[in-house]
């Protein structure tokens, strides 16, 4: 459920930032950073690692939601992350974000892998899910909020 507009608005983007490189406005570096930002928003992997992820949580244009348990949330999870338990996925399917890029994660990706294929067999188009879980994201040494 991607908006039809985001790749146009991107193209727009793009051309701008090159447009002001060649003026001298922006640096050539920043356009290639902001590029990158741009084209990784608009075109999410289907699984995207921890340290992928605190990179796209820099730009604040992805929703992270926790799939597991409200005991599990509580214990440590991703600041910001969004709780829906797994169990109530499907009747709370419309508290999932349709205009900005999902990531699911869970403990070690096994639930958030489940809540992957339920969401894209619904028709959502912008999820991805967080290899190795809170597991691997605690492992790389990144924050976890109580």
């Amino acid at each position: 459920m991607r908006d039809p507009h985001r790749r146009s608005i991107s193209l727009v983007i793009g051309a701008f930032l090159l447009l002001s490189a060649c003026s001298g406005a922006v640096g050539t570096a920043q356009v290639e950073q902001v590029a990158v930002a741009v084209g990784a928003i608009a075109e999410l992997p289907p699984d995207v690692t921890p340290e992928e992820l605190a990179a796209l949580l820099d730009t604040g244009e992805v929703v992270v939601v926790d799939v597991r348990e409200e005991d599990e949330y509580a214990a440590g999870h991703i600041p910001g992350a969004i709780l829906i338990p797994l169990g109530s996925l499907t009747s709370r399917l419309g508290e999932v974000p349709t205009d900005r890029p999902v990531v699911l994660v869970c403990r070690s990706d096994n639930r958030s892998g489940e809540a992957y294929r339920l969401l894209t067999d619904r028709g959502f188009d912008n999820v991805s899910n967080m290899v190795g879980g809170m597991i691997a994201w605690q492992a790389a040494g990144l924050e976890v909020a109580r």
